[in-house]
């Protein structure tokens, strides 16, 4: 079956790094669009990052451009995440989810993925 595996999260100090990974098996992972959601408590989740199949196009949350580098080695069937100048306000758990890679998947839209990871916490304290 599809497993996607999330790594890397853990607490940080404001302004830190972290830099998080998914592995993918059970599934062809060059044939889908990777994403990253995240999701703080009591609020809904929300899009983060996304990365085409081949990695030539990628997408950002407006809180994210310029901070979040979102990458993928389709032969370690792995994405990442690299979170750079984090703040508290990024506190919430990460998910990897995968979309089968179409012209009509919204890189930003929950409901277009078809798996997901059960999610690794970020922390960033003050």
């Amino acid at each position: 079956q599809v497993q996607l595996v999330e790594s890397g999260g853990g607490l940080v100090q404001a302004g830190g790094s972290l830099k998080l990974s998914c592995t993918a098996s059970g599934l062809t992972f060059s044939r889908f669009t990777m994403g990253w959601f995240r999701q703080a408590p009591g609020k809904e989740r929300e899009f983060v990052a996304a990365i085409t199949w081949s990695g030539a196009s990628t997408y950002y949350a407006d809180f994210a451009r310029g901070r979040f580098t979102i990458s993928r080695d389709n032969a370690k069937n792995t994405v990442h995440l690299q979170m750079n100048s984090l703040k508290p306000e990024d506190t919430a758990v990460y998910s990897c989810a995968a979309a089968i890679d179409t012209p009509w998947v919204t890189p930003h839209e929950v409901n277009d993925y078809n798996y997901w990871g059960q999610g690794t916490q970020v922390t960033v304290s003050s």
